[in-house]
């Protein structure tokens, strides 16, 4: 029994979201929580942490239904009302990914938008700045467009030594608010953050997703942005169209 304690409390320790069929996102292992508010800064966007939400560190369940009367967590609102079937490609992102090149940097880009903006800059959107990378200012711009994308969208790849580029985060997931827009937004998942689908498959590891939070999303578990189009919000549980 001694083994089997270790064996579960190291599991418990490894950060990892297990998607439960047709409920929430069991989340394990030392992962902080905090509410993230996407506010708009001279041409571009910010990233204004609103504080942490105290949780459990060994497990806590994330509603994606988008009904919980006690969000980000699961209140059971889901039994026998939400369809939350797995849509999305499990094909890695090099795969899916299209790729411009630009000067010194590729820009790869999935089309797993969350509508979050940030690859809207001061310099210019981040397919130009990827174009005009020959100049260091737009270099650094076009970087910073794609390591702010939430969704993971944008990888930016160091022509000369085809490496990705990258900001390093802990594990960590920010439930964001979208106030420009009149809406909540997504989990944003950072840190390579093992996410298992309610098959038992792993998906791709990623250092950035977003996963749906509303329930409207047609490419589950990944933000597609309907929670713009639906204008949903959290605190309001009744904000939903029967699915």
């Amino acid at each position: 029994m001694l083994g089997s304690s270790k064996s579960t409390d190291a599991m418990l320790s490894t950060p990892r979201i297990t998607i439960l069929e047709n409920g929430p996102y069991e989340v394990t292992g030392h992962i902080g929580l905090r509410r993230t508010s996407i506010t708009p800064q001279g041409h571009g966007y910010l990233y204004v942490d609103e504080g942490e939400i105290e949780h459990s560190d060994t497990i806590m369940h994330l509603c994606r239904c988008g009904r919980s009367s006690t969000p980000p967590f699961c209140d059971g609102s889901h039994v026998n009302v939400f369809d939350g079937r797995l849509t999305a490609s499990r094909a890695p992102f090099d795969e899916r990914a299209d790729v411009q090149e630009g000067p010194t940097i590729d820009l790869m880009d999935d089309g797993r938008c969350a509508f979050a903006r940030f690859c809207h800059r001061e310099l210019g959107d981040a397919w130009t700045l990827a174009d005009q990378s020959d100049n260091p200012e737009k270099r650094a711009e076009a970087i910073e467009a794609a390591c702010e994308c939430p969704s993971g969208r944008l990888v930016a790849v160091d022509r000369q030594t085809g490496e990705k580029i990258e900001h390093f985060y802990p594990p960590e997931i920010d439930v964001l608010q979208d106030p420009e827009r009149n809406a909540d937004g997504p989990l944003r998942i950072k840190g390579n953050i093992e996410l298992i689908g309610d098959d038992g498959i792993p998906y791709e590891a990623r250092n950035r997703v977003a996963l749906c939070r509303c329930g409207h999303s047609r490419n589950k578990p990944f933000c597609d942005a309907e929670h713009v189009s639906f204008q949903w919000h959290e605190e309001e549980p009744g904000n939903y169209l029967e699915i």
